[in-house]
């Protein structure tokens, strides 16, 4: 199989999960413009992709990702330059829109993303991981929501998702202070599932999950990620009408038959792509 191949990311794909690592290990894995369009690209691959069933995100070198590159930052005033003042506020609605895209895309991936974080995650770093299912990390691992201390309103996606991860509360005391939080009280806080001891445990860990989420029914898990991103954002009666028709058109299926028989034969199913 050929696998896509970035300049800022490395990709590769093996009994079903796809290891993406964000590669600048040298900026600490900043996310500069072109990492930012290979994420989505790799989301959107991830998702059309049958072989791969789950994806484990994390970050090549010493952190798991400083945030924006501040080269592409201060780069912004020049591309959005226009002697119309409203045309050069829409110019920045655009980017900063395009941008958000970028990380919805993991969201919109139909495949479960799992982040494994060590060391640094800053700022553009905490949007990413927030837009993943799950997420780990290790003992040394440090989140801190920085954009108060730039003067910027963080604005591609972590407002807007982490209060549904760790609650309004303290979603609001990270934003306004900026305070860096450990891996361990990360954990304690919900943010993380796991704090695992160093980062080969935390990989271990995580490949654990990945693995046993791989070999669960593909149909399953790309309906359990789409009921619980719908239920996120809607009551729980549309929610429930949503699974209800989604059951109704997906449920009867080769998954199901191939669970069912392995159950009773107490044997391990095997699933198709």
């Amino acid at each position: 199989m050929s696998l896509p191949t970035y300049t800022t990311l490395s990709l590769t794909l093996e009994n079903h999960v796809a290891q993406i690592t964000l590669n600048r290990p040298d900026r600490a894995n900043a996310m500069n413009e072109p990492m930012w369009r290979e994420l989505r690209d790799a989301m959107r691959w991830l998702d059309g992709e049958p072989a791969a069933r789950v994806a484990v995100l994390s970050g090549n070198g010493a952190n798991f990702c400083s945030g924006i590159d501040l080269g592409m930052l201060m780069a912004v005033q020049g591309r959005i330059q226009d002697d119309c003042q409203g045309r050069q506020a829409e110019k920045l609605r655009r980017f900063i829109l395009d941008l958000q895209d970028c990380l919805t895309a993991i969201e919109q991936c139909s495949k479960p993303v799992i982040a494994a974080v060590h060391g640094s995650c800053v700022g553009g770093g905490l949007d990413l991981i927030a837009a993943c299912d799950l997420r780990y990390c290790s003992a040394d691992a440090s989140f801190c929501l920085k954009e108060v201390d730039l003067g910027i309103v963080a604005d591609v996606g972590v407002l807007q998702r982490l209060p549904k991860i760790i609650g309004d509360g303290r979603t609001r005391e990270l934003a306004f202070t900026a305070r860096e939080v450990s891996g361990k009280d990360a954990a304690r806080m919900g943010l993380v599932s796991n704090c695992l001891a160093d980062r080969a445990s935390l990989l271990m860990e995580v490949m654990t999950v990945a693995e046993s989420i791989a070999a669960k029914a593909p149909l399953t898990t790309r309906g359990i990620k789409d009921n619980l991103n719908y239920a996120r954002d809607h009551t729980v009666a549309e929610g429930l009408r949503y699974v209800a028709t989604w059951n109704a058109a997906m449920l009867i299926s080769r998954d199901l038959e191939a669970a069912a028989m392995a159950h009773v034969m107490k044997e391990k199913p095997t699933f198709r792509d």
